[in-house]
């Protein structure tokens, strides 16, 4: 397992489009990917969980990976967060 802390950059945070972005891009990932957020965990391949995060800008969470692909998909993750999740 492999786990990071990281700061949501993003304008809106994880509002519909940049979340779609986020859920489609860890979907291909065989591991499991969760985001933890005030002190809840949520599915980071389902648009649905993420939005209901509430997650804003400025927000610090926890993105975990645990499986074959872990580390790439961690990458991933981090890119797309650290670029701002393309909005």
């Amino acid at each position: 397992m492999v786990s990071r802390k990281i700061t949501v950059t993003n304008e809106q945070g994880l509002h519909m489009r940049p979340a779609s972005i986020f859920s489609q891009a860890m979907t291909p990932f065989s591991c499991d990917i969760s985001i933890f957020f005030k002190d809840k965990k949520y599915n980071a391949k389902s648009v649905m969980m993420l939005m209901s995060a509430c997650i804003k800008r400025g927000a610090e969470i926890e993105i975990r990976c645990e499986g074959s692909d872990e580390e790439e998909a961690m990458n991933k993750a981090i890119s797309l967060i650290e670029g701002g999740l393309e909005d």
